[in-house]
């Protein structure tokens, strides 16, 4: 136990992302005393990430829109994609709290919009911030669940992330909640029994020090969206710097500690570990996402789940046209249906022998595709297409040349484009499911081959967030221990823990549970005695 505590508060929060951020709020506003502390300047993932927020049964701007959703249609295809990994009755909560919890981020000044997207898109333009942001409109999914478009963009130009988060962030900077930044997290504190009640930590006082990890870090970050490898040169130098230069801190809290401090996709020995087939993606995120707080949690007999999940995109559309091409492997077999969102391929191809695969398209396609580049796409979009389309590809004058070069077996890759061909001229449904309008047969050569293996390529990152962590009680968020019982005095949310996006992602269901799950916690400690 510690006798002296450097400060204290009903609530400790560990992580000040987008859970982080809504634990606090709403803990605050439910009267609890509540301390966040944050490895940086805070933001983490949530504020790097397109913005996204999956949520429906009938938002105002689904209405507004035109879109008639309901509760129930949401829950049917949410059952589909999230499957057993969290319980039917925590589902249908999370459908049922879908329109107030988006409600209640536009009352703490998240700005959303209803302009739909006139296309399928992987993310959409800036004319559009309503759209199809999952597998609603493929099958099996649209046969058993009415489709509708729960991908609600927060407004704001490019990657729209940065606005969701500052609006987060000006929300907690409005109450009263202590935040100390640049101090990292090195011990939960325990009492005799067991409880956790408080948190040691390493935290860098005003100085050179201090403002030398911030410059650091914020080109730490920046680099490491952009090219890993630049980025990592810069991993030692801040850690050294957390080293010698962090004072000890211990903050004490009354009710409970929250971890809300990401996933573990900075860990490459974790994710080799737990997921070998996605070692070759690259790393979205900060490296705060390192899995220290699902560490921190399993040092006190925290259990674990879901290690093995992660979301893997694999993006080739926009431009659409290319979703007329054949997903293939090694052996040229086809894969899955191509209009599939990007993490459900990425999860398609990791099972592939290692994990390589490859889009395949004719010059019609490729043309095609072109013309739509300027109008379909943001500008990091384009920069990858525009890679695709001039030095990273592998192209035939014959289909089987094209299969050579790029490592497929030539006579696999004639018999599936074969097939494919004859059912697009015979009108026959599509084998993987394809909406008919996408499929046309590639007859026109030259011949171009796309490598979407699970690897980052120079001009075409495969970026991936894990989705595992600490397993939780879904009724208040507190950590379980490995004998099913509760590890006192902690809590879990966002990706430090399973949540309702740990088995399968689509876009904006990650921010979404980090809402759900942060708010959850939130109201738990703040009512506990």
């Amino acid at each position: 136990m510690v006798e002296q505590w450097d400060a204290e508060a009903d609530i400790v929060i560990v992580g000040f992302g987008g859970a982080g951020a809504c634990a606090a709020i709403e803990a605050t506003d439910r009267g609890a005393e509540v301390l966040v502390v944050d490895r940086f300047r805070g933001g983490g993932a949530t504020e790097i990430s397109g913005g996204i927020v999956y949520a429906g049964g009938g938002t105002e701007h689904q209405v507004r829109a035109g879109y008639s959703d309901t509760t129930q249609a949401m829950l049917d295809y949410l059952r589909l994609e999230v499957e057993d990994v969290v319980s039917e009755e925590t589902l249908a909560r999370f459908c049922e709290q879908s329109v107030e919890n988006l409600r209640w981020l536009e009352s703490n000044g998240v700005p959303f919009e209803g302009s739909m997207s006139p296309r399928k898109t992987s993310y959409p333009t800036n004319d559009y911030y309503l759209y199809y942001s999952g597998n609603e409109l493929a099958p099996p999914f649209r046969d058993k669940a009415t489709p509708a478009p729960r991908g609600h963009r927060t407004k704001g130009r490019g990657t729209s992330g940065k606005v969701l988060f500052k609006a987060l962030r000006s929300a907690v900077a409005k109450r009263d909640i202590a935040v100390r930044f640049q101090t990292r997290v090195t011990e939960l504190v325990t009492d005799e029994s067991g409880h956790v009640v408080g948190i040691e930590c390493r935290e860098l006082a005003n100085g050179l020090p201090r403002l030398f990890h911030r410059l650091l870090s914020q080109s730490n970050r920046k680099l490491n969206i952009y090219y890993r490898p630049l980025g990592k040169l810069l991993d030692k130098p801040i850690r050294r710097i957390e080293r010698r230069h962090g004072k000890v801190r211990r903050f004490r809290a009354r009710r409970g500690v929250v971890l809300a401090a990401g996933g573990f996709v900075f860990n490459r020995k974790l994710v080799s570990e737990h997921a070998p087939a996605y070692r070759g993606g690259s790393s979205l995120g900060t490296i705060g996402d390192d899995g220290s707080g699902i560490e921190l949690g399993r040092s006190v007999g925290g259990r674990t789940d879901c290690m093995n999940r992660v979301s893997a995109w694999r993006f080739y559309n926009p431009p659409l046209a290319l979703v007329e091409g054949v997903l293939v492997n090694t052996a040229g077999e086809r894969i899955c249906n191509e209009l599939y969102y990007g993490a459900r391929i990425g999860d398609h191809i990791a099972r592939q022998e290692g994990a390589k695969a490859y889009l395949v398209v004719d010059s019609r396609v490729l043309e095609e595709a072109k013309r739509q580049l300027p109008s379909q796409t943001l500008w990091f979009q384009r920069l990858q297409a525009t890679y695709l389309f001039t030095i990273g590809h592998h192209k035939g004058g014959q289909l089987e040349e094209a299969a050579r070069r790029a490592g497929i077996d030539p006579e696999g890759l004639r018999r599936t484009i074969e097939d494919y061909n004859a059912d697009a001229c015979a009108g026959a449904p599509d084998r993987m499911g394809k909406d008919g309008d996408h499929v046309r047969p590639l007859e026109r050569g030259p011949y171009y081959v796309f490598d979407c293996s699970l690897r980052a390529q120079r001009g075409y990152p495969c970026p991936m967030i894990t989705l595992g962590g600490l397993a939780v009680d879904e009724r208040t968020g507190a950590v379980l221990a490995t004998d099913g019982s509760t590890v006192p005095g902690l809590y879990a949310a966002g990706r430090n823990a399973v949540g309702v996006c740990s088995h399968s992602y689509v876009s904006g269901l990650s921010i979404a549970d980090c809402v759900f799950s942060g708010r959850r916690v939130g109201a738990a400690l703040a009512g506990a005695d």
